[in-house]
This record gives structure tokens, sequence and C-alpha cells, in this order.
């Protein structure tokens, strides 16, 4: 299977937007159902081998441990309970209201008493109608989410193999559907304070200093898929460090500077997934640099630590 294929926003902005709301839906219910987690680890989706994953969840709020699935080989949403039990139904042909409906429908025949806070889109354009009341968002289509998917699954492992060259805290590699994109974030421990009027979701996230890296399939502020990377808060001089592979720049985002590199630039070059590699440990090692990390402390090549095997390693 080609690695990175194409996947333009504009030929698919429309499935984009109905999943985005199906993520969030699912999301949300995620959010009442897991353990919080710091930095909200617990919320994000995961890459599965069909789709992605809640991962489980229940047991603490009184419902049976189960799992939500997107599976974007059958197409299907599939609800699945420890003791073995699995009910689906297409998401094919459903608008935001029906797949609510019916994701309700579902769990409460599975004896899950579900909640859905907020329930209505988060920072998206229509974020005043409820989920229940959108029939406008119901285009799907099955090559494209498959292609989303397979993207999703590339990017993954990619973001994987740059996480594992370091040590100290670090998040998953997860998907958020608040964004619709998947990160990884380093962190170097130090406390971050801010203000009193930061919301309680950015206080959260960005509560200790942090790079991070990741990928987004474009969105209307930028058009295009692109891997990005920043750190929070922005140290200094940091749009003035060199960008690898070439085609990387330093972007102007909210008074604050983004590093991009677009994926249909990757795709042109020889070795896309080095690229890709090159790209997040310059913005790392650029970041990490002006504000003061020990990058030699925190690095874990091939993913090893202990001083002997390393050697080996090597």
């Amino acid at each position: 299977m080609e690695l990175f294929p194409p996947l333009p926003l504009s030929e698919w902005r429309d499935t984009k937007e109905t999943l985005h709301r199906f993520e969030q839906l699912i999301g949300k219910i995620r959010l009442t159902s897991s353990t919080r987690r710091n930095h909200w680890w617990n919320v994000p989706f995961h890459v599965t081998g069909r789709g992605i994953t809640t991962r489980p969840m229940g047991q603490s709020d009184g419902n049976p441990v189960y799992t939500i699935d997107f599976d974007f080989v059958d197409h299907q949403l599939v609800v699945s309970t420890l003791d073995g039990t699995a009910v689906s139904f297409p998401l094919l042909g459903q608008s935001v209201a029906s797949f609510r409906r019916l994701t309700l429908e579902t769990l409460a025949d599975l004896g899950i008493h579900a909640e859905i806070p907020h329930p209505e889109p988060f920072d998206l354009a229509d974020s005043s109608r409820p989920f229940a009341q959108d029939t406008e968002h119901a285009a799907y289509d099955p090559e494209h989410a498959n292609r989303y998917w397979q993207v999703l699954s590339q990017v993954a492992l990619v973001l994987e193999e740059f996480a594992a060259r370091f040590s100290g805290k670090s998040s998953p590699v997860h998907h958020f559907w608040h964004t619709f994109d998947i990160a990884h974030t380093r962190f170097s421990g130090r406390h971050v304070e801010q203000s009193a009027q930061t919301d309680p979701v950015t206080r959260e996230a960005y509560s200790q200093e942090v790079t991070s890296f990741g990928f987004w399939f474009g969105d209307d502020s930028f058009a295009e898929p692109a891997f990005y990377a920043y750190a929070a808060p922005e140290p200094d001089g940091l749009e003035l460090e060199p960008l690898s592979p070439p085609a990387a720049r330093w972007a102007t985002q909210n008074g604050s500077h983004l590093a991009l590199l677009r994926y249909e630039d990757v795709r042109e070059l020889p070795d896309p997934r080095g690229a890709v590699l090159d790209f997040y440990e310059s913005a790392y090692r650029a970041a990490a640099a002006r504000a003061d990390w020990d990058i030699d402390a925190f690095s874990s090549p091939g993913g090893v630590t202990d001083p002997r095997l390393a050697v080996q390693h090597r």
C-alpha cells in the first residue's frame, strides 16, 4: 500500500465534516465514561487495525466495561462489552442526528447509560446546534473514510518512532476529536503559570511546558493536510531556527509560531517517512534548545535508556 496516499481536503471535506461530528459525539461519551488523566489523555481516540477506538471504559460509573469503535473497513460503529457482546450499525447513510439516536439506542440495548455533556459540536461553525438537530451533515464516502484511516495509521507509526527517541514524560500518540488531529507531546517537567482568564481545557492541556508534534487533515484555517510542531509557551526567537527538510517553514498563527510541512510536499520526496522524522526532530531541537531543555538527558535513541544496552544497540 502506498505510503501517504493522496487525500486533498477539497475532495472529502463533506465526509470529514460529518465524521468530525460523529467523533465529537462519541468523544463526549468517552469524556464522562473514563477516568480522567492528566492533560486529558483519557479522552482521545487510538488507532486500531480497522479504525479507531475509545478503548475500554465504564465500570467506575456503574456501566458495564465497554468500547466504542469506528470500523472504517466495514464502515460501522461497533459497541462491544466485556462479556463478548457486540452490536453495530452502519455509518453510511447517517446524519449526525440519526447517528446520535442510534448510538444511544445501541448503548441502552446493552444496559449502558451514556451522557453527552454539552450535546453540540465543540469549537466548530455550528457549535450552537445540538447534535440531535443536525440533519445537514450526512455525507459519508466509504472510500474517503477508509483513506483517512489509512493515513491516520501511517502517521501514527511515524509518530511512534519519533516518540521512542524521548525518555521524559510524554503523551501517547492519540487522535483528538476536538481538532481532528493526531499528536504526540513531550514535557520538560516545568510548571507553567497561566492567567486567570485561561479556560479550563487549555489550563489542563498546557499546565506544563511542552513541545508538541502532529498531523491534521486540513481545516478552514489551513485548507490542506500538513505535519506540524509547536512549543508552549513559545521560547523567544523560535521562528529563527532552521527546519528540515527545506520545504518546512514557520507560520504565524494566533500570535505564535507553528512549524509546518505540507503533506503534498512530503509525498513528492524520495523518503517521505524520513523527511517527516527529520521535520519533527528539527522542530524539537529548535524548541528544546531555545527553552533550555536537557536534550541529552531526555535522549532515548532507538527507544533504549540503559547505557550498556544503548551501546549494544548502536
